[in-house]
């Protein structure tokens, strides 16, 4: 009987499953989504995040799989070239090829016109003749036949209308009139002609674009158009919607909500409509930045416009008014989607917050709205769910021993709302020092200009400065009556002090009134974005920052330098910030992160990390943002509801000593885990003298070289390549501007050689196996700082680094001798550094290699913390770590949560399991003490 009730219920969950939605399981996280033809039957082609291309029949049986180059693809096509009834799969890859494979998934050709990333593809056809268009970040496109031959080069700069706009004295702005091909798509008219939909923009950000219309082969568009919505566009795909015979196109954007909706472009009369979702804002989350994916589909026997975005589907009529709409909820944010008109399905990719599954909507079944309100991906999202809580339940079991020292303070300056997470927040407080947090405070306000006679600052830039979120309208008086009120029942407030955009929110008198109201409680001003480094900004610093940085030591305050791009290893060391690089403000300047691009992270924090380590600083800070995952502004899909990667990023930094953390609300009770580690000691936050996951190499960094600084700041303009400048300029840093997204770095790059880096993108947790190559102010030799108040490196780190450190001088570009007489290119000279950083990692206790990332710090005297977290960021998966023990000899391995012993008998070669989603924190009990 209990067999029969057994088959009954496995029989009935088989029906739910397969009723309007299949779910398919993949090893992989899936990020494109497309449908090929086999010559008999339709598959489901696919493309992972690290880049493979992969098939599945509609049954989730893997047919194929093909590694390619083992760098993301930005593109992914289907379309029959040869006439066979076959589809060929193309690949736009970041290696800069366009990759043809078959049906079966051989490649039979690629294409590669520069080292930049392939970006866009279509195949379109003149007089029966096909051609496969594609376009990379050389600003031009390209024909070809169908063995891949170039037929055609079209440069954009023959026929470009996109503009340059912005403050020239603040950025090297790109030439005028050229794009890149942000989309190529055929569209079909009713006469069985072809035209070519060019969809040019040369900024990833701050505009549309032009939707250039072609003639195909022809070298100048008949129509160019500026597309009417907002922001950079992340979708287009042309149906048609009237039923003629002549297929729109439907565009939508890339962007926050505000600016979320689709534009219907009619290719007829080159005339468009565009559609805001502000009239539905109340059924969104406000979470994130999305991509609007709007497909023309049949529902009920009519044409619908089906919008992906978010968590959100939109159904509307083809009218577009906004009283047609419904909108459907679910539980995850999907990475693509891809209509298939032949069979009336859609086809989502997996969940952005690092699921690993295809799903298969059957909109002809009257259940599939309430099916996608449930759905809940299984697989790797249900593995990171179940880890979390298994790891809560550990958690609340474990004890810390009593030889530990207490959690050092981590102060939390943006997490002021615990919504779900209330009781844990109130444990903590009562019954524990750290993590403490800060009475977050973000006013839509600032001082009145005429209330402070900001007039008379004495220079005429930042007088007219403004920032267009403020309304500058209170007096000081006001200002510091409702803003000191936030101390009350407080341990300190967290506040922005200013922003790039105006620095001046405040008088330098009214934050000295703040500050004196604290009464001794913590006061941090945020002050993000102040990349500027002209004139202008040096006299911001020393007419306003330092003297509040002056007015701060001594009180309790912090001065959070929220920075973007590469400032920790540029701007930071320019001559005007030498005082704080000196030491001077040590306890009141602490250097974070707004990591607005997200393709070199490993940079930063290895900077960031090196300002601290060195004693310029006390402390240094970290920030997980909604933006994080969005390396490429033109696909941003940054939805993940599931702040797994926040927890993991959080893990590494904190684990690696950062102690003020300013992070964007997501689900607090998710990550009120991350608070418990710290508060119970599982997670330890160590002393810059506890750290044993050091390189004993590190570079020493020189005021920046211009090229550099001027490529690491500029990432929205798109059209900066140069192949002659490319050749001609190795760089240690390299490949940061906006022409890299999932670009390779060079070999001879720093993120290659020191940090295991291969690609440009989302390296918030680098493996760094031979150990962390910091980044700090030059120690020794001409270069060195000679009244600096801080102490030499050495000092400052663990004995053992005592006698085995070794300095490399570098601007960015390329290396110098200590004496400053010779100097060394970047792609020679690293093979030297490299060997050093191999050898010097045998003089570490250990090292630790796979796809994580890693710290080692002492607790004690024969004891370590190992901390191993699952490296990937929005592919999480069940990871194996490889642990090498160098100059110590373990006798014990233990998992603190978990309990589980880690078998040492062979040091050189010990095999760690960290779950999907998850971090391991190992106590390892060494034979004798570490001195």
């Amino acid at each position: 009987m209990k067999k029969l009730v057994f088959l009954a219920v496995i029989l009935m969950l088989s029906a739910i499953n397969t009723f309007a939605i299949k779910s398919i399981t993949t090893d992989y996280t899936i990020t494109k989504v497309r449908i090929a033809n086999s010559g008999n039957k339709e598959f489901i082609v696919a493309s992972a995040y690290d880049g493979q291309v992969l098939a599945y029949d509609y049954k989730g049986k893997m047919l194929w799989e093909n590694e390619l180059s083992g760098y993301m693809n930005h593109e992914l096509w289907a379309e029959d070239i040869t006439g066979d009834g076959k589809d060929e799969v193309f690949a736009a890859n970041a290696d800069g090829n366009l990759y043809c494979l078959d049906a079966k998934g051989k490649v039979l050709w690629q294409f590669k016109n520069s080292e930049t990333p392939m970006y866009a593809i279509a195949v379109v056809h003149k007089e029966g003749t096909p051609y496969v268009v594609c376009g990379d970040y050389s600003n031009s496109i390209f024909y070809l036949d169908v063995k891949g031959k170039k037929i055609k080069e079209v440069k954009s700069s023959t026929y470009s209308k996109e503009k340059t706009f912005g403050d020239v004295t603040e950025i090297k702005m790109p030439p005028k009139n050229t794009h890149i091909a942000n989309f190529l798509r055929k569209v079909k008219l009713a006469d069985g002609s072809e035209k070519l939909a060019v969809l040019g923009t040369n900024n990833s950000m701050q505009t549309t674009g032009s939707l250039y219309m072609f003639d195909v082969l022809a070298d100048k568009p008949y129509s160019t158009k500026k597309i009417k919505s907002k922001k950079a566009q992340g979708y287009m795909e042309p149906y048609d919607v009237s039923g003629d015979g002549n297929q729109e196109l439907i565009l939508g954007p890339s962007s926050m909500i505000q600016d979320a909706g689709y534009t219907v472009y009619n290719t007829v009369d080159n005339t468009q409509k565009y559609f805001n979702f502000k009239p539905l804002h109340k059924q969104f989350d406000r979470f994130g930045y999305r991509v609007v994916q709007t497909a023309a589909v049949k529902l009920g026997g009519e044409t619908k416009f089906l919008s992906l975005f978010g968590t959100r589907i939109i159904l509307m009529d083809t009218n577009m008014k906004p009283g047609s709409a419904e909108v459907l909820s679910s539980k995850c944010s999907y990475n693509d989607m891809w209509y298939n008109a032949n069979s009336n399905q859609l086809v989502l990719a997996s969940a952005q917050s690092g699921g690993n599954g295809i799903h298969i909507i059957d909109l002809n079944s009257k259940s599939w709205k309430n099916e996608y309100k449930k759905l809940v991906p299984a697989g790797n999202v249900q593995a990171m769910l179940d880890n979390h809580a298994t790891a809560r339940k550990q958690l609340s079991k474990y004890k810390k021993p009593s030889s530990e020292r207490d959690p050092l303070p981590v102060y939390m300056l943006s997490d002021s709302k615990f919504d779900g997470a209330e009781k844990i927040v109130a444990d903590i407080k009562k019954n524990y020092e750290s993590p403490i947090f800060l009475n977050y405070y973000f006013s839509p306000f600032a001082q009145d200009p005429k209330d402070w006679n900001r007039e008379q600052l004495g220079n005429a830039k930042y007088v007219e400065k403004r920032d267009k979120r403020k309304k500058y309208t209170k007096t000081q008086e006001e200002l510091v009556s409702q803003i000191t009120k936030k101390y009350d029942g407080m341990p300190g407030i967290a506040m922005w002090g200013g922003h790039g955009n105006d620095p001046y929110f405040y008088s330098l008198e009214t934050l000295k009134e703040i500050i004196d109201a604290a009464h001794g409680k913590k006061t941090v001003f945020i002050f993000p974005e102040l990349e500027k480094h002209d004139e202008d900004f040096k006299w911001v610093l020393n007419n306003h920052i330092y003297p509040l940085a002056e007015y701060a030591q001594g009180r309790n305050t912090n001065i959070y330098i929220r920075t973007k791009h590469t400032f920790w290893q540029g701007p930071a060391y320019m001559p005007q910030w030498n005082r704080m690089l000196s030491g001077e403000f040590a306890d009141v300047f602490v250097p974070s992160m707004e990591e607005t691009t997200d393709k070199s992270m490993e940079l930063s924090v290895a900077a960031r990390m090196g300002y601290w380590m060195s004693g310029a600083v006390d402390s240094w800070g970290a920030r997980c943002a909604r933006d994080n995952t969005s390396f490429d502004r033109m696909r941003q899909h940054s939805h993940q509801d599931i702040p797994n990667h926040f927890l993991r990023q959080m893990v590494y930094n904190v684990a690696s000593g950062s102690r003020y953390l300013n992070n964007f609300v997501v689900d607090q009770e998710y990550m009120s885990l991350f608070w418990e580690l710290i508060a119970k000691g599982v997670l330890y936050v160590p002393e810059r003298n506890e750290l044993l996951s050091l390189s004993p190499v590190h570079l020493g960094m020189l005021p920046p070289d211009e090229h550099m600084l001027e490529e690491g700041h500029n990432v929205k303009w798109l059209t900066f390549y140069d192949e002659k400048k490319e050749k001609a300029n190795p760089m240690v840093f390299s490949h940061l501007n906006g022409s890299w997204p999932g670009a390779p770095v060079t070999e001879w790059d720093f993120s290659n050689y020191a940090a295991g880096v291969k690609d440009r993108r989302l390296n918030f947790l680098p493996n760094y196996k031979n150990g962390m190559v910091l980044m700090t102010p030059v120690q020794e030799g001409k270069f060195a700082m000679k009244d600096a108040k801080r102490e030499a490196l050495v000092n400052q780190l663990h004995p053992i680094y005592k006698n085995i450190t070794k300095e490399y001088i570098t601007d960015g570009a390329k290396y110098y001798s200590a004496d400053g007489s010779k100097t060394y290119s970047a792609n020679e000279y690293y093979k030297v550094i490299q060997k050093d950083i191999e050898e010097g990692a045998q003089k570490l206790p250990l090292t630790v290699e796979g796809d994580v990332a890693w710290v080692v710090a002492q607790t004690g005297p024969k004891n370590l913390r190992l901390t191993i977290i699952d490296g990937g960021y929005i592919n999480p998966k069940d990871r194996e770590a490889k642990i090498t023990f160098n100059t110590v000899k373990p006798v014990k391995m233990v998992d603190l949560l978990d309990g589980k012993s880690f078998k040492v008998s062979n040091p050189s070669n010990v095999t760690v399991d960290v779950p999907c989603g998850l971090f391991r924190f190992i106590d390892i009990e060494l034979s004798e003490e570490l001195k």
